[in-house]
């Protein structure tokens, strides 16, 4: 089953179906990185954008490390 969550970006309405069980995960993220319940301009998507994507980044570098560690 999906759940359908949406954002308000730029005066435009965005919907999404993911399913539930990362709908959770999903919406307390967009919590953090937009208002949830107003407009987000295109600066504030941008941002989340870029922080997610070091926040990848960085889980790709510490698995990097692991795995490293594990072919010693």
């Amino acid at each position: 089953m999906s759940k359908k969550l949406g954002l308000n970006i730029g005066g435009r309405r965005f919907d999404v179906d993911v399913e539930d069980d990362f709908a959770v995960f999903l919406q307390q993220q967009m919590k953090k990185d937009f208002n949830i319940e107003g407009n987000n301009d295109l600066k504030i998507l941008l941002q989340a954008y870029v922080r997610r994507n070091h926040e990848l980044f960085l889980q790709e570098q510490r698995i990097e490390e692991i795995t490293k560690k594990l072919e010693i």
